[in-house]
């Protein structure tokens, strides 16, 4: 009699977690949906290795590439940064392969220096004459590796909050991104990911805005809602587990960068430590010209503009 009670129990337990996950993957589907909606593509799209590749190329001048950072897509570079810059450059930004509405296959590497080089097939697609590379973030360490990868493609370097080195910080918003098993991965992306995203998603802004506010409009404009489909997760999830493989050897590697860098930091960034990020760097390879914004945090794109455009400016000074 014990043992038909605990066999019970433990079906019921089994149907309830089953009921469960049915709900959240029901979540999952009418909440990618809604971002889709309300987030539709910006621009054009062009065909690389990681199959089709969603831009934006507006304005004319000196070409500017921008990259964006982990988990975000383009329009957290265009919102605030596309009409101005345009005016005196010839602006590209692009979704990077796996994030936004561009492709990319499991099969396909997440490795910065790879990731570099998908960078590469858009200049070389579009036939863009040595740009200026805009990153930001994990961006920012893309267009370092691209610089390292093809020097005579890259006209000089305009990194925001970059990552340049391995980070010692810990960011309670990254932790769930760290699942390396793939089919593990998978079925959080169509689980439990994105109704938790939903959730945590004031905790998530604070961290990654603060201290600073969220501009009004980030959810459309800046793209915030794309963050709620299950394939944002999965390919953050696999560039976050990427970075490592990459990051020290390559942070080893600056003094082979001969173009203009410069680098922009806010003192306040909860995601990425300045001092180990940008002082640091900058006290280790001279040639690397290091601004900071006081009290401002990761998301200067969005929150410091006018700053972001003054770096791109000294860039092409520099030229």
């Amino acid at each position: 009699m014990v043992f038909q009670v605990i066999v019970i129990v433990v079906l019921l337990a089994l149907a309830g977690i089953g009921i469960y996950l049915l709900v959240q993957k029901k979540k999952t589907r009418t909440l990618a949906a809604r971002a889709e909606a309300a987030v539709p593509p910006l621009g054009r799209f062009l065909d690389i290795s990681t199959g089709r590749l969603h831009y934006i190329d507006k304005g004319e001048g000196q070409p500017i590439v921008m990259v964006h950072g982990l988990g975000a897509q383009m329009r957290s570079l265009t919102m605030a940064l596309l009409e101005p810059l345009s005016k005196d450059f010839r602006v590209i930004a692009i979704d990077r392969p796996g994030m936004g509405y561009s492709d990319r296959p499991e099969s396909a590497s997440a490795r910065i220096d790879d990731q570099a080089g998908y960078v590469e097939e858009v200049i070389d697609a579009l036939g863009l004459e040595r740009p200026i590379v805009l990153g930001h973030s994990l961006g920012g360490a893309i267009a370092a590796a691209l610089a390292l990868r093809a020097p005579d493609k890259v006209a000089g370097l305009a990194l925001v909050a970059p990552l340049l080195q391995r980070s010692t910080r810990s960011v309670d918003s990254f932790a769930p991104l760290g699942v390396t098993d793939p089919g593990r991965r998978r079925f959080i992306a169509h689980t439990l990911a994105v109704p938790a995203s939903a959730r945590n998603s004031e905790q998530t802004l604070a961290e990654v805005f603060g201290p600073e506010a969220v501009p009004d409009g980030y959810a459309v404009a800046g793209g915030g809602l794309m963050s709620l489909r299950p394939n944002a997760y999965l390919n953050a999830s696999r560039d976050y587990c990427a970075v490592n493989e990459v990051i020290r050897k390559q942070s080893d590697r600056y003094d082979e960068i001969t173009c203009p860098i410069h680098v922009l930091y806010g003192t306040e960034d909860r995601i990425l430590d300045y001092r180990e990020q940008g002082t640091a760097i900058a006290e280790r390879y001279p040639h690397i010209h290091l601004e900071t914004v006081e009290g401002a945090g990761h998301m200067l794109p969005l929150t410091r503009p006018d700053r972001v455009i003054e770096l791109v400016h000294g860039v092409a000074r520099a030229l």
